[in-house]
């Protein structure tokens, strides 16, 4: 196939949803994919059956784990428009507000459905301020508990959302015992609560076990179905970026530039200022992979080969699953990478390839 292009390998999906369906029989939590990191609906068949639906930020996305993914479908948004409503009432069987405001203005068309209130419990991992729920002055939920009392028979759930690739246990039993002091009265009075995502719990060392023990004792002693909305931890290492080294310069380093390009088909890595991942990165050869936009910018990293790069020479960046494909853009009129599937048989077969028609229809 030609490069640039996504491979999703389906064997190494398998491991994390594997141990996703553990943690549901082992704990009794309920598993919803965040769509807002992987949307790619070609594999959601394999993934509902070890799933129990999805979960959204927008209506599109939750017209899409409607139409597409297996299961309950959980509609979310830091704010809906008067024109959504309808169609994410229809598309879902939870709606959680983002706030009072919203809970209120929407409360006559919601009637009789499962509502719920997203909180925000004032502590999180996240190590970056731009990804830190609760940073100061934070939009993302409610946070004083008198007055979420106050409307806690106008839902039935509740969504706490403070973890952020938080592969530390000890961190989250911390933080959940927050929760618990905090916000364990208006608990008590729900009939679900959902834990969001961000908890690495699909790792290899990550001590599973723990988790699972600790999860159905908070669902036992509150009387609650407990849900996780895991992205990142059911598709971890799913996936490569294919491409291929274009041309070849020396400016003070060895620099390879490759068809494809971080901003718009990484663009996580160019905001959180952090490099890809080249297995195995060793040998006596450094290189910097740029990408082959016009921003300066555009680096994929530093890495280590066995031989020096040319012209030709394929690529492979690793665990490239995770809000790549639903952050891809048209920068530059870069080409979009394909999609393809490596079967649990070892075929690979492509499911999609954008091209010039895709970049017009994206425009006016």
């Amino acid at each position: 196939m030609q490069t640039p292009y996504y491979l999703i390998d389906k064997t190494n999906l398998l491991a994390n949803l594997e141990k996703i369906a553990w943690l549901r029989e082992a704990s009794g939590a309920k598993s919803l994919l965040a769509l807002k990191c992987f949307a790619t609906w070609s594999v959601f068949d394999l993934m509902a059956q070890y799933m129990d639906g999805s979960t959204s930020s927008s209506l599109y996305e939750v017209r899409l784990g409607h139409e597409k993914f297996e299961g309950e479908a959980h509609a979310y948004s830091v704010a809906y428009a008067e024109h959504e409503i309808d169609e994410v009432l229809a598309c879902s069987n939870k709606i959680i507000f983002n706030s009072i405001g919203q809970l209120t203005k929407f409360e006559a068309a919601s009637a009789g459905h499962i509502r719920g209130l997203r909180v925000n419990p004032g502590v999180s991992t996240s190590e970056f301020d731009l990804a830190d729920p609760a940073r100061p002055f934070s939009r993302l939920g409610e946070h004083d508990p008198e007055t979420i009392a106050a409307v806690a028979d106008k839902i039935s759930g509740l969504m706490f959302h403070n973890n952020c690739e938080n592969d530390d246990f000890a961190r989250f039993d911390e933080m959940l015992t927050l929760i618990e002091e905090r916000f364990g009265a208006i608990i008590q009075q729900m009939d679900w609560i959902s834990l969001g995502g961000g908890i690495h719990f699909t790792g290899a060392d990550y001590p599973l076990e723990k988790l699972a023990g600790r999860l159905k004792a908070f669902s036992q002693r509150f009387d609650v179905q407990v849900y996780l909305e895991p992205g990142e931890a059911a598709i971890t290492g799913a996936a490569t970026l294919e491409v291929t080294v274009l041309d070849t310069m020396f400016n003070g380093k060895n620099l390879a530039i490759v068809d494809s390009s971080i901003e718009a088909h990484m663009l996580d890595l160019l905001i959180y200022r952090e490099p890809a991942k080249v297995s195995p990165d060793a040998g006596e050869h450094e290189w910097m992979i740029c990408g082959k936009s016009c921003l300066a910018g555009d680096i994929f990293g530093e890495f280590r080969f066995d031989a020096p790069l040319k012209a030709g020479d394929r690529l492979s960046f690793q665990d490239a699953a995770g809000y790549t494909m639903v952050k891809k853009n048209w920068f530059n009129g870069v080409k979009m990478p394909s999609i393809a599937i490596r079967e649990l048989d070892g075929s690979t077969r492509l499911v999609r390839e954008f091209g010039y028609d895709d970049f017009v229809a994206a425009l006016s």
